[in-house]
C-alpha cells in the first residue's frame, strides 16, 4: 500500500472495510454452498442465487463502503458483445446486476477449479485460453455463439487483466479475432472503480459506469481496436484533464 493511502487510513475507513468483508465474504461462502447444491438439481435455481449474491455486493459497496454507482447510458440486451475496461473486482462481480444474464469471458483456469468451476460452466461462462491455438479459439467461439443464440449479452475484457487507473495498455490481440468471428455488435463499457475499490482498503467514492455507443460488427481490425479502445478509456482521460 502507498504511503499517500496510508495516512488516509481513518478509524471508520477500517471500520466499514471490515463491516464489508465479513458481511460479504461471510455470505459468500454461504451461497457458494447453495450454488452448488442447486447445480446438482434440474432448473436454474442457481442464476438467481448468482443475481441475489450480486445484489448484496452491490448493496455492500454502497452501504458499508459508502461508494456510490453511477450508471451513464443505456444498458444494451440481447446477443451484444459488451466490452468493459477492468479496474478492479467490482465490474466482474457487478456484471449480473449490470446485464441482464451476461455469458462472460473468463480465464480457462476458472472452470477448472473445484465445485465452483462446475458452477461456473451452468452458469454459462465462456473459457479463454490464450495460446492455445486454433483449438482452443475455435471451442471458445462455439460456446460463445451457444450463448448469443440464447439471446444473452456476451461480456468480455479486451485488456485482458485488471489494470490501474489511469492505464489504458492496447487491447489483446485475440479480441478482434472474437468480434470478426462473433460478428455481434459492440458496445463498449469505460469504468473507473481503481480509483475507489481496487485496493485492500477501499475508500468512499462514486465509481462511474459509462455505456458507449454501439459499434456495428465488420469493422477492419485497426478501427474496431481503436474506437474499443478510445470508448473504454473515457473516464481515464477525463480524470486527467
Amino acid at each position: 500500500m502507498k504511503d499517500a493511502d496510508l495516512s488516509r487510513l481513518t478509524v471508520s475507513r477500517i471500520v466499514r472495510n471490515l463491516a464489508f468483508y465479513g458481511v460479504f465474504y461471510g455470505a459468500t461462502v454461504l451461497l457458494a454452498f447453495l450454488v452448488w447444491a442447486q447445480v446438482l438439481l434440474p432448473g436454474r435455481g442457481y442464476v438467481h442465487t448468482v443475481f441475489y449474491w450480486t445484489r448484496l455486493h452491490r448493496w455492500c459497496v454502497r452501504h458499508l463502503l459508502g461508494i456510490r454507482v453511477q450508471i451513464e447510458g443505456e444498458a444494451p440486451t440481447g446477443a451484444v458483445l459488451v466490452a468493459l475496461k477492468h479496474e478492479s473486482f467490482f465490474e466482474a462481480i457487478d456484471l449480473p446486476v449490470l446485464l441482464s444474464y451476461p455469458a462472460v469471458f473468463a480465464k480457462i483456469e476458472l472452470l477448472h477449479l473445484p465445485m465452483w468451476g462446475r458452477a461456473a460452466q451452468r452458469y454459462g461462462l465462456i473459457g479463454v485460453e490464450r495460446d492455445q491455438g486454433a483449438k482452443a479459439l475455435r471451442a471458445m467461439i462455439v460456446a460463445a455463439r451457444e450463448r448469443s443464440a440464447e439471446g444473452r449479452p456476451l461480456a468480455i475484457f479486451p485488456e485482458g487483466t485488471r489494470i490501474p487507473h489511469g492505464s489504458a495498455p492496447p487491447l489483446q490481440a485475440g479480441f478482434a479475432g472474437v468480434y470478426k468471428l462473433l460478428a455481434l455488435p459492440v458496445v463498449p463499457v469505460a469504468v473507473d472503480s481503481g480509483r475507489f475499490y481496487h485496493h485492500f482498503w477501499k475508500r468512499r467514492g462514486t465509481i462511474t459506469i459509462r455505456f458507449g455507443a454501439r459499434i456495428e460488427p465488420g469493422l477492419p481490425r485497426p478501427e474496431i481496436e481503436a474506437r474499443v479502445h478510445a470508448a473504454i478509456n473515457l473516464l481515464n482521460v477525463e480524470a486527467a484533464v
